[in-house]
């Protein structure tokens, strides 16, 4: 898809504050630092629209960023953060919980994960919580330009079968740096359009 307009609508913290347009949506999961922000700046080409940060725990809030006057990405705080209260994790639990069982414009979730590594115990748990609610998962393995090329097979069968991915759940591998993965991952979203 070629982007012709990109911009942030809005960084809520309840469903009042969500944008009334009936436009697709499709949210981004991950653990903190994992690469959403990047994803959505590559898929997008623009450098800094979502904001980057080598700090975890950045986003606190669902931003909501407007696509071609058509779509909707929503960038959902990270997980796997130690350094926020108990208290501010819960509020953000409640938070993302509340956006993923209740918004019908959600067409599909997509779990960001670091194909270096296998999936952490928050991923696992992620993916059960979008399959417990029938919701769509595309699994987007991020940081492909810092393995070589041959192993990336390897690295996805990996994250298959640590998350116990059924057969039909899509995976992209993907990186912010090169932009692999960026075609294929704007074909899977057209489908669910």
């Amino acid at each position: 898809m070629k982007v012709t307009s990109a911009d942030i609508v809005i960084s809520a913290v309840k469903p009042e504050q969500y944008p009334n347009e009936p436009f697709p949506e499709f949210a981004l999961a991950g653990r903190s630092n994992v690469g959403k922000s990047s994803f959505i700046n590559k898929m997008i080409n623009r450098k800094n629209l979502a904001r980057t940060s080598s700090k975890p725990g950045k986003t606190q809030t669902l931003n909501f960023y407007i696509i071609n006057d058509m779509l909707h990405f929503v960038d959902v705080p990270g997980y796997g953060y130690a350094k926020v209260s108990k208290t501010e994790r819960a509020a953000w639990g409640k938070m993302i919980e509340t956006y993923f069982t209740n918004r019908d414009q959600l067409k599909a979730a997509l779990l960001i994960v670091d194909l270096r590594h296998p999936p952490t115990k928050d991923d696992i748990m992620m993916y059960g919580f979008f399959k417990h609610y029938d919701l769509p998962v595309i699994v987007v393995a991020t940081k492909a330009d810092k393995i070589p090329k041959g192993k990336w097979q390897k690295h996805l069968k990996v994250t298959r079968e640590t998350l116990g991915m059924e057969k039909e759940d899509e995976t992209i591998v993907f990186s912010g740096e090169t932009g692999q993965g960026k075609d294929e991952a704007w074909g899977l979203l057209k489908k669910y359009m």
